[in-house]
């Protein structure tokens, strides 16, 4: 199947990760019964054309999906091929030829691991890689594929530890292009683990250098990029980072109701202001709603101002 967690040359989000969004959209109760009808057929499409059994046995435990014997017994049949495979490659390159080959063998196993959403293997397998494994930029590439692993399910201890990682690594050298992609994995953690301030700071020193495809495509770093400054900048440097910064202005008209959002919320137009808020998706309200608590807190007198422009 190849290194399914490569960036793609045509820059496209890595399909494991627009998996996870989806079990994370079945996930929320204001989705509705028909979509999630529509997001279960695609979850089972994407398990069927990766062999993805371990993930498919863990949704079925979890009972998002049904189990289908015959697909059971077809993957795991499949899957024990291909492994047997694998180590007779490994075997090979240990035997027949030199140190890169063995450790190319080697990273094939552990990207197959990861393709098929086998993550305790796949981080065990990436340990033995990353051992024979010399060049710091290679050893770079083990911690975003756990990185991604653990982006995939939000395990923040992985995610952590992996970030504490590669910047031991970057001690050691490392280019500017990893360096920088690894500034937009640690603004995605901040912003998942509500430390909003960090990850626009973070964001914001990526926008020009923004090569991160791989986790998402520009124009939802961008949304990601307003919303986290949005809730953490004060309004001089809202204004200057954000509201009149030429790479955001460039995107901003293509994102739904962003422009809205951010300018109607600068020039105080909370009528407008709370209209782009109801039109934001489930994934991304639970954010907005730190924003307007921060910015209203428990004002009575406040809110009264706002239901009366609502009203």
């Amino acid at each position: 199947m190849g290194r399914v967690m490569e960036v793609e040359e045509d820059g496209h989000q890595q399909e494991h990760l627009v998996l996870a969004t989806k079990l994370f959209l079945l996930t929320l109760p204001h989705v509705s019964d028909i979509e999630k009808v529509r997001l279960k057929d695609e979850v089972v499409t994407h398990i069927k054309h990766h062999d993805m059994l371990p993930l498919y046995e863990t949704l079925i435990a979890d009972s998002v999906l049904d189990a289908d014997r015959a697909l059971l017994d077809s993957m795991r049949a499949k899957l024990d091929e291909e492994i047997n495979k694998l180590d007779e490659k490994i075997t090979d390159a240990e035997e027949n030829l030199g140190e890169s080959e063995v450790q190319e063998a080697h990273l094939v196993k552990s990207l197959f691991f990861i393709r098929i959403g086998d993550k305790e293997k796949a981080l065990e397998h990436l340990k033995v890689t990353e051992s024979k494994t010399v060049a710091v930029g290679q050893k770079m590439d083990m911690v975003f594929y756990k990185l991604q692993l653990g982006f995939f399910d939000m395990d923040f201890d992985l995610i952590a530890k992996s970030i504490e990682k590669a910047k031991s690594l970057f001690e050691e050298g490392g280019d500017w292009e990893r360096k920088n992609r690894l500034k937009v994995y640690e603004g995605l953690y901040f912003m998942s683990t509500r430390n909003f301030k960090r990850a626009a700071n973070l964001f914001l020193d990526s926008i020009s250098t923004f090569t991160t495809y791989e986790l998402f495509p520009y124009d939802t770093f961008i949304f990601y990029t307003v919303l986290t400054s949005i809730i953490s900048l004060d309004r001089v440097s809202l204004k200057q980072k954000v509201v009149d910064a030429p790479e955001i202005l460039t995107v901003i008209d293509k994102i739904p109701h962003l422009s809205e959002f951010l300018n109607s919320l600068y020039n105080c137009q909370y009528g407008s202001f709370f209209t782009a808020f109801g039109e934001q998706t489930p994934d991304t309200s639970c954010y907005l709603y730190s924003y307007v608590l921060k910015l209203f807190g428990s004002s009575l007198e406040t809110l009264h101002v706002i239901f009366s422009v609502l009203l």
